[in-house]
């Protein structure tokens, strides 16, 4: 197999293409499109987004110190990429776009009340990176939208949300499920041997 050779770039992909709230009042409440964000910590749980100095967003964060990161769908991909494109300073995202800003329970920041996953976040520290600042923070609060749970199990169905993903300059919807974490090493159920054809079990 030819491999070519690009220069150093991020190509860790693909990503989740998420919108990140914030804000202190409703005069204030703006919503920014970010990529670059993950999971660096269970216990306790941390998480991280990386904004660029020049963003508005960028600001406001170092003030407040606190952000909700709203999970996105195909339903939202329209929002997702406005959001991203264009600046806090000129446009009010919220109306813009026709979300609506919801009440977190720990931060002052709002939800995105359309998004199915809000996670509350507070920022712990500010690393200056290069292009970007990392924002790491603690994740304070989770809000889960009550119709992806099932009723009997209680578990988040993610996957009926249709999850938007960002690869590379696009957005795309995540695929088929083609296992659960561990189903590689998951033991199976030996089948039983079917019966031999023509027994009855009957003595003669």
């Amino acid at each position: 197999m030819d491999k070519v050779d690009w220069k150093p770039g991020t190509m860790i992909y693909p990503l989740p293409a998420v919108m990140v709230s914030l804000g202190e009042t409703p005069d204030e409440y703006t919503i920014i499109t970010i990529a670059w964000t993950g999971t660096l910590c269970t216990d306790p749980p941390l998480c991280y987004i990386s904004v660029r100095p020049e963003r508005h967003s960028h600001a406001i964060l170092r003030r407040t110190g606190e952000f909700v990161i709203n999970l996105t769908t195909v339903p939202l991909a329209a929002a997702t990429d406005w959001c991203g494109v264009r600046s806090g300073r000129k446009y009010r995202k919220f109306e813009e776009m026709g979300l609506t800003p919801g009440p977190a329970a720990k931060v002052r920041a709002p939800l995105i009340v359309e998004a199915p996953i809000n996670i509350e976040c507070r920022v712990r520290e500010v690393r200056p990176l290069g292009s970007h600042d990392m924002f790491l923070a603690e994740v304070v609060n989770v809000k889960a939208d009550a119709q992806y749970l099932d009723p009997q199990t209680g578990a988040f169905d993610l996957g009926r949300a249709e999850p938007l993903a960002y690869a590379h300059g696009q957005y795309y919807a995540l695929g088929r499920r083609i296992g659960k974490f561990g189903f590689s090493v998951e033991r199976r159920r030996k089948k039983r041997p079917p019966a031999a054809a023509g027994r009855t079990g009957k003595k003669r």
